[in-house]
Order: C-alpha cells, then structure tokens, then sequence
C-alpha cells in the first residue's frame, strides 16, 4: 500500500504543496491542471477551446508518465470560471473520450489559479 509521486516535466511543474499525481493500489489520482504551457509556465493564449485542450494535454501528459491513458479514466471533475463555457470545454473534452467517458461532474467556481478559465482534476485506474 506505499504511494508513489509522480512528475512530469511534459507537464507543469505543481504551483504549491502538491504532487502533480499520486499513485496507490492501482489508482491515480491527478491534481487539478490548469491551462499552463509546460515550457514557459504560462497560460496558453485564447478562450476556453485553447485552454481546454491545453489542460487535457497536460493531464495526459501526467498519465502517460505514470503508465496510464485516457481509456482508464474513471472519473474527472471540471471547475471552470464561468458556466457559460460549458459547451466549449464540453467539445474539446468529448474529443478525449469519444466512447466510454468516465462519470465526471462540472462545477462554476468563483476564481481559479493565475486566472484560468479551466481546471480539471482526474482519476485513473487499472482494472
């Protein structure tokens, strides 16, 4: 039962005191992912669309590096800064899991980090 932290440097490198993702029993657990561009630290250019997929780049970015993928997503829960954006991230999320998406659950909060439009966090497992 020891956990074990994974990083990434094809994701952002975690912005406080949390792991980018932690695994235990067979199960994954991401952080929340923001639409950070790895490389320079900064929030991608553009809306919702553009941010939506840089935040699934990430996040697949995170799983593959622990030995995971898309298809063993079992849940996600997305934050976003307003529910007008919705259906846009609706759109480019679909594209990540087109047949058996995981169950997932879609909240407005008021403010994300370094004003983000988009942060979702994930967990995988093995079956």
């Amino acid at each position: 039962m020891s956990k074990k932290i994974i990083s990434t440097e094809n994701a952002p490198k975690a912005i406080g005191p949390y792991s980018q993702a932690v695994e235990i029993n067979g199960m994954l657990f991401v952080s929340g992912q923001i639409p950070l561009n790895p490389a320079t630290g900064k929030i991608v250019e553009g809306g919702i669309t553009e941010q939506t997929e840089q935040v699934l780049k990430n996040i697949g970015a995170v799983l593959s590096a622990a030995g995971y993928s898309f298809a063993d997503v079992v849940k996600s829960t997305c934050l976003l800064a307003d529910m007008k954006y919705f259906a846009e991230m609706n759109a480019v999320y679909s594209k990540y899991y087109p047949t058996e998406a995981p169950a997932r659950a879609a909240y407005a909060v008021h403010e994300l980090p370094m004003e983000a439009l988009v942060e979702i966090e994930t967990i995988a497992a093995k079956g």
